[in-house]
């Protein structure tokens, strides 16, 4: 395993044989894209570790009366080591698409195929306080009933000279944003969120 140090923060890199056999899937539904950028950082933070990533965005024709019928997305997200789920919180909670995502994964919920795997979450929303916590929570009850790992984020708010978390939420990515524009210090966040995921990943394979 190698070390090396990257604007403070520590990344490790793993060997080309565990990197080989690590994957990292994300699962996400963005509308204005807010969600989407987040989603970019966290994919660049994975992939400067060196792990594969697979991502999947939610669109509207995969849902049919409610119901998320992609079954290829639920076979791919079988050989993950590690599943980032990512919504815009709306009206305190996850966004519908993504809820019926969620409801799809039941047929996995019985022979716990997502057991042991590590779990993370990203949300967004236009207020400081928009109640994004509870998208977090939720995503958490999910990873739960799944028989997953959650990881937040390990960086406590106004701490030394820290440039993420500056929402102070470390259950997961917490963003907020205008809908123009996403705030650097979120977009590091996520970043951040990829690759501690992605280093955990790496010390559970071994």
């Amino acid at each position: 395993m190698l070390k090396a140090e990257k604007n403070s923060t520590l990344y490790l890199v793993g060997t080309k044989q565990e990197q080989a056999l690590a994957k990292v899937g994300i699962v996400y539904f963005t509308k204005t894209d807010i969600t989407g950028e987040l989603v970019n950082a966290t994919i660049s933070g994975i992939e400067s570790i060196g792990l594969e990533v697979f991502s999947h965005k939610i669109e509207g024709v995969e849902i049919v009366e409610g119901r998320f019928l992609n079954a290829s997305v639920l076979d791919a997200l079988k050989s993950c080591d590690a599943i980032i789920f990512a919504s815009p919180t709306y009206m305190g909670g996850v966004a519908a698409q993504f809820k019926a995502f969620a409801d799809a994964t039941s047929e996995l919920w019985e022979p716990q195929e997502w057991a042991g795997k590590i779990a993370a979450g990203i949300t967004s929303g236009t207020g400081l306080n928009g109640d994004q916590s509870t998208t977090l929570q939720y995503f958490f009850t999910l990873a739960s009933q799944h028989g997953m790992y959650w990881v937040g984020i390990d960086s406590a708010y106004g701490s030394g000279k820290n440039t993420i978390n500056r929402l102070g939420c470390q259950l997961g990515v917490v963003a907020q944003s205008n809908g123009e524009e996403v705030d650097k210090a979120d977009l590091e966040t996520a970043k951040y969120l990829g690759i501690r995921v992605s280093n955990l990943v790496l010390k559970l394979n071994k």
